[in-house]
């Protein structure tokens, strides 16, 4: 096979599942060669369930698939992370990531690439599933017009911020308009990536 990872003695290697777009990793399974070989050719991730001794297309029965982006090998090439796209929550308790279970946290606030990971994988989940109560819901009930004059309300407030000079008051308008901008962006079917990608392209 080429370009194939280094299996272990049990014929299987570890794979790292991350959301394509925003970053967050997901789950870890392990694939043996043919669960390798059919997610490539089937753009869409099998694993080797351990416990039940079968290949598994993760979403075969919840329809939560993982849908293939890119497949990287490690630089030891025992370990594989593979980016997708979710088709719904990842864990099968229904969150969006099997990682929820706090085992430590620091004192300071958590690295900014894992809240913007967590916070539009949330914002995703919102739209999709519009929970009772929840005012991403409300938003998008009143349409994408609706969402759009939010992100303008919001970015004037950051200006009368910034020309006030109330520093308080600039971080927190930003965080909204931010926040209102990620969901605008969902809504529209874009990511986080395809603005990080335009600014990529004016960098000189």
């Amino acid at each position: 096979m080429t370009d194939a990872p280094a299996f272990d003695r049990a014929e299987l290697v570890p794979a790292i599942i991350q959301d394509a777009s925003s970053g967050q990793v997901l789950m870890l399974g392990y694939m043996n060669k043919e669960a390798y070989r059919r997610t490539i050719a089937d753009r869409e991730v099998w694993f080797w369930s351990r416990s039940r001794g079968r290949l598994w297309r993760k979403g075969e029965t919840s329809g939560n698939v993982l849908r293939l982006r890119s497949l990287r090998i490690d630089c030891d090439g025992d370990t594989v992370l593979v980016q997708a796209d979710p088709a719904g929550p990842t864990c099968h308790t229904n969150a969006v990531s099997c990682f929820f279970t706090p085992a430590y946290e620091s004192n300071g606030p958590p690295p900014s690439p894992e809240v913007a990971a967590e916070l539009f994988a949330t914002i995703k989940q919102r739209l999709a599933e519009r929970p009772e109560g929840s005012y991403i819901a409300k938003l998008a009930e009143r349409g994408v017009e609706r969402m759009a004059q939010k992100v303008g309300e919001e970015a004037t407030e950051v200006v009368i911020a910034g020309v006030t000079g109330n520093r308080e008051s600039l971080v927190s308008e930003t965080a909204d308009l931010w926040f209102h901008s990620l969901i605008l962006l969902a809504e529209s079917g874009l990511t986080p990536d395809d603005v990080w990608a335009e600014l990529a392209k004016r960098r000189r």
